[in-house]
């Protein structure tokens, strides 16, 4: 049984996803706006969070925002909108959002994607701390004592997706913003083996808009395919 909290300020909405989440044998509290998820937040730790982007106080991709940097974002947060645009999509990604759900949800996205959120934070529990870093021969940069030493060999590590990636900042918004799609896409593309179809459920997105975005920022289709 995992603790969850659903923020959306329908009524219908906020009853059915309870509804079906306590049948999966889940806690479940109820928010209806920013102001009670904070209250709710402040006062219990959730294994995951199904947050509406629009709501009438503070919009949800504001909220995890302020979560993020207040440090309490502890819990995967999943994000509901019935009409989020691709860069909402990438602005939450960044922020630290798990996945999006597209309204109106089906039982089977819904399960899947509440399946997949308990199983990171699962994972992410049960990883071992970070052991300390050995002291260093010369005094460290300042701002830059907390990143780790590269590791000295990397062929064993086999080659894959990877979820967090460096960006080249010095350069013009809409550049840097493509640069960011790109990977976002084509790491999901090598995650999901290349199919479509997953891709399009994990991001959000309608098949058609997918392909278009695809083929506008020059992203190779066959990249990801299995052999």
């Amino acid at each position: 049984m995992a603790n969850i909290l659903v923020v959306d300020d329908e009524l219908g909405i906020r009853d059915l996803l309870s509804e079906i989440l306590n049948d999966e044998g889940h806690s479940v509290d109820l928010a209806e706006n920013a102001t009670q998820a904070r209250t709710a937040r402040a006062g219990n730790t959730y294994d995951l969070v199904l947050l509406d982007i629009w709501m009438p106080d503070t919009d949800g991709v504001s909220l995890l925002k302020e979560w993020a940097t207040a440090g309490v974002l502890t819990m995967p947060v999943i994000m509901m909108s019935g009409h989020a645009t691709i860069d909402t999509a990438v602005e939450a990604t960044r922020i630290g959002a798990f996945s999006f759900l597209e309204k109106p949800i089906t039982l089977q996205k819904l399960l899947k994607a509440v399946e997949q959120g308990l199983a990171r934070n699962a994972a992410h529990q049960a990883a071992p701390a970070p052991a300390a870093a050995p002291p260093a021969h010369a005094p460290a940069e300042p701002g830059f004592s907390h990143l780790p030493a590269a590791p000295s060999a990397v062929a064993s590590v086999e080659p894959g997706p990877h979820a967090h990636q460096g960006f080249d900042l010095d350069r013009p918004l809409r550049e840097a913003r493509d640069g960011f799609e790109k990977a976002y896409f084509e790491f999901h593309l090598a995650r999901e083996g290349g199919s479509m179809t997953r891709v399009a459920e994990k991001t959000g997105l309608e098949r058609t808009h997918l392909y278009r975005k695809l083929r506008q920022l020059g992203v190779d289709l066959g990249r990801g395919k299995r052999g």
